[in-house]
């Protein structure tokens, strides 16, 4: 989302992502960005599946409109929070289905299941019901809103979220809702974890420093590989086992070379050109790596076999992470090959300790979870460490539908060994 891109294109890259992404429906959700004195929003009864530059609306300063439709019937409520809150410049709402849970319920969704969603989304408040479009619940919303809260459940309703762009609107109302799915099906395996203060400081105060590196210029094959490395990435984002505010992915250059993703950049819209080259304690000079380069370094010291590392939050994998439930990869001979036995790691290794993390894991344990931090892939590859995560996350999510049927009936341990000595990995 450019935010140098007009306002009418600002709203419709972002209304696709979140259709795509099956967290608001045709008929429901509206978007707007202040622009100036006025504001641009979606309009009222238009099918949000096809939306067109020209549906946009624009709402001038005097209420007056441009455009080919009516706006949103929920105007009322982004008009009184612009007014209230001159930092909001863009305001997301829509009805995902695991915020529609909890505000049905009544109850905030806990960020403090990762450090990123605590990061990104702020406190969140509980604004109450009132009527749809209505300057009562344009009032409700408001006086949320005033305290600086960012992030606002709708009583029965759904969620309102604002930004000082639309980019960080989008990444608020995504990383909540994902937050929101992973405690639901957290709560399926048992206590949900949630990390204390001191525990989110630890991700908070990690930094990565390193020593500009000389422009060079790049071969053949690592302009290929920055354009898997963007593909892979934009793959993970629209099956949702990456946000866009979370997750790295590396694949090695050499002995002590590897390309890997930008920190604080939209994993949706990455280019090969916003792929970071690390080299020993260099990397390119005028980008900033993934906070967890570091951890990426220190694996690929430590095991020469491993050509690519994924670090995720794919939402069934990390609802084992924020559980003490551990993940069974003997479920299936897929599941058991490519993920071997899964270890759970202590949470902060990859921060606080990044020599331990590497001794942890290799390609013969190549799959962890992280308590309250996702998941950790290897690979051969980028195709090989994708894949993985494809399992993993299709392994934790087909465990915790088993609890709806019946027991899980893990392989034996024959089976095992069968695999074992089929594969080599006796």
């Amino acid at each position: 989302m450019d935010a140098l891109a007009p306002p009418r294109d600002q709203i419709l890259e972002a209304m696709d992502r979140i259709y795509r992404y099956r967290m608001t429906t045709t008929s429901g959700g509206n978007l707007s960005v202040r622009d100036g004195s006025d504001l641009w929003i979606t309009p009222a009864r238009v099918d949000k599946g096809s939306l067109r530059r020209e549906d946009i609306v624009q709402v001038l300063s005097d209420g007056s409109t441009r455009g080919l439709h009516r706006p949103s019937s929920e105007l009322p409520f982004h008009q009184a929070i612009y007014r209230i809150r001159p930092d909001v410049q863009a305001i997301v709402h829509a009805h995902p289905v695991a915020l529609v849970a909890f505000s049905m319920c009544s109850v905030v969704p806990p960020t403090r299941l990762f450090h990123q969603a605590h990061q990104v989304c702020g406190d969140v408040r509980i604004a109450p019901y009132a009527l749809p479009g209505s300057t009562m619940l344009g009032d409700s919303i408001a006086a949320t809103a005033k305290s600086g809260v960012d992030c606002i459940l709708l009583e029965n309703h759904g969620v309102v979220v604002a930004g000082r762009d639309l980019l960080e609107a989008f990444q608020r109302f995504e990383a909540l809702e994902f937050a929101a799915m992973t405690a639901i099906q957290a709560r399926h395996l048992g206590e949900v974890r949630l990390l204390d203060d001191a525990q989110l400081e630890i991700a908070r105060s990690r930094r990565v420093d390193l020593t500009p590196l000389p422009p060079r210029p790049a071969g053949t094959a690592e302009r290929e590989l920055r354009r898997t490395l963007c593909e892979f990435v934009r793959r993970g984002v629209r099956q949702r086992l990456l946000i866009s505010t979370e997750g790295s992915f590396s694949a090695r250059l050499d002995d002590d070379a590897f390309l890997i993703t930008p920190s604080q950049r939209d994993r949706h819209s990455l280019s090969p050109t916003d792929i970071v080259a690390v080299r020993g304690e260099t990397c390119e000079a005028g980008k900033m790596p993934s906070r967890a380069a570091p951890a990426h370094r220190a694996i690929y010291r430590r095991h020469p076999d491993v050509q690519a590392i994924l670090f995720a939050h794919p939402v069934h994998a990390t609802a084992f992470s924020v559980t003490d439930q551990p993940l069974d990869a003997r479920t299936i001979p897929e599941s058991y090959i490519v993920l071997r036995e899964v270890e759970k790691l202590e949470y902060g290794i990859p921060y606080r300790d990044v020599a331990q993390l590497a001794e942890r894991v290799s390609m013969s344990r190549p799959a962890s979870l992280l308590a309250n931090d996702g998941c950790l892939v290897l690979g051969s590859s980028p195709l090989d460490a994708f894949d993985r995560l494809e399992v993993l996350e299709a392994t934790a999510e087909a465990s915790i539908r088993t609890r709806a049927i019946g027991r899980l009936h893990a392989m034996p341990d024959h089976v095992i060994a069968d695999l074992d000595r089929a594969f080599g990995f006796a």
